[in-house]
């Protein structure tokens, strides 16, 4: 923007500043100029039935301010938010409660929900006759755009008399608060590799011994079923023997996100919401779990450091996939830079699907990471800003690999890593 531009900009700022201030509408500050025009006309010309226009019309501006300040009445102001908690892209109703007592009829008031950034909403509207109302209800619709928790308010109330000639601004109640998560985008299911994975819902059974008849016998006890008998080993103890049951046991998932702060914007470490690169990446670790969690794994999500960011996330549970995004909707970047230790946390396990999501990658992050594959039965790399060097690394050591881009298609990058791809997708 030019610097000519600036100081007009100051001035509406000024100007509506200005008018929210100063008492008197248009047509009140109108009838002030002409009734004191007509009294000073009157006493030039000697017109005394001037002298009755002007009074009138300062009386009329005066009669309208004092119903302003000794009529109208309001109260404490209240909201409720439906749903409670809103996803980024998502719509959210509030409810605003306020009382207003009036003893004149005709009054108008528009009233204005200041919104935070990051919430989108037309938050303003007139009420009309506020002399037969109690408590007002108003209702206006948002929409969440920036992760994080947003303060609402405060309610502002701009009264104008029955006549229009006078205004009077009151400012309601405080702020509240509403939190935004982060949206849980629909990722394709794993289609292609169930029992590779270990997931789709089926669950791991060990069992003690080789084969049915080598599981070791346990004594019979009331209420074992008869089909369980293991008649080898009944004879070989003289006394009635049972299969050992088979023990399962969900498959797990770990979901890695790199907090460290070298690799992020430092926008990222300040506020939720103001890196969209790293807004990218916390969508993309819920939507990991969520989609992780549907597939029947018990899924963990941590930092690159090993500590916990979330509690875990039980196969198919809905609910604690809501959870962990209410844990992350305050999560910013911070920390030191883990990424080449991860192996570590995995050395001498095998463990389920590992989906690291970071930011940019080198070629040497890549070949740090490489030891992982062999520790893992599903690795996925979601880097964002990464150059194809380092992902074609990544996928030349065994990395499901892909690009994260904001603002562009997680599934697609999804479905590209997840399908032995290596392809820059998007956010």
């Amino acid at each position: 923007m030019p610097a000519s531009a600036a100081p007009p900009a100051r001035i509406r700022r000024l100007l509506t500043a200005a008018r929210s201030v100063w008492p008197l509408t248009l047509r009140g500050t109108g009838a002030v100029v002409l009734g004191a025009a007509a009294l000073v006309a009157a006493q030039a010309f000697g017109v005394p039935e001037l002298v009755y226009v002007g009074m009138l019309l300062l009386l009329l501006v005066l009669f309208g301010w004092v119903s302003l300040w000794f009529v109208h009445r309001y109260g404490d102001v209240s909201r409720s938010f439906a749903p409670d908690v809103a996803a980024v892209g998502h719509e959210s109703t509030v409810t605003v409660h306020a009382t207003a007592r009036t003893g004149l009829s005709g009054a108008v008031a528009r009233w204005t929900d200041r919104l935070p950034p990051g919430v989108e909403g037309d938050a303003t509207g007139l009420v009309v006759g506020t002399a037969a109302l109690e408590r007002m209800r108003l209702t206006y619709r948002i929409r969440a755009t920036r992760r994080g928790v947003r303060e609402i308010g405060p309610f502002v109330v701009i009264v104008t008399d029955p006549f229009g000639v006078t205004r009077r601004r009151h400012r309601l109640g405080g702020t509240e608060a509403v939190t935004i998560t982060p949206a849980v985008i629909a990722l394709p299911p794993l289609t292609e590799f169930p029992g590779e994975a270990g997931g789709s819902l089926h669950t791991a059974t060990h069992q003690l011994g080789e084969g049915t008849d080598n599981l070791i016998p346990r004594s019979y006890a009331p209420g074992d079923s008869m089909r369980r008998i293991n008649w080898r080993a009944s004879a070989h103890h003289d006394e009635l023997m049972v299969r050992q049951e088979e023990q399962e046991s969900t498959p797990e998932a770990t979901v890695i996100l790199d907090r460290s702060a070298r690799r992020w914007a430092a926008s990222a470490a300040t506020e939720p919401g103001t890196d969209p690169a790293f807004e990218a990446a916390v969508t993309a670790a819920v939507s990991a779990v969520a989609r992780l969690a549907r597939e029947g794994y018990d899924v963990s999500v941590i930092d690159t450091d090993g500590s916990s960011l979330g509690a875990p996330v039980p196969a198919g549970d809905s609910l604690a996939v809501e959870q962990l995004s209410l844990d992350l909707a305050t999560v910013v970047a911070g920390g030191e830079d883990h990424l080449a230790a991860v192996p570590k946390l995995f050395a001498g396990t095998v463990a389920g699907p590992v989906v690291v999501v970071t930011a940019r990658v080198s070629v040497a992050d890549a070949s740090a990471l490489a030891p992982l594959v062999a520790h893992s039965a599903l690795p996925i790399l979601l880097a964002a800003e990464s150059p194809d060097a380092a992902l074609t690394r990544a996928g030349a050591a065994g990395w499901r690999a892909a690009a994260l881009v904001p603002d562009g298609d997680l599934a697609d990058a999804w479905r590209t890593a997840s399908e032995r791809g290596t392809t820059r997708a998007a956010v």
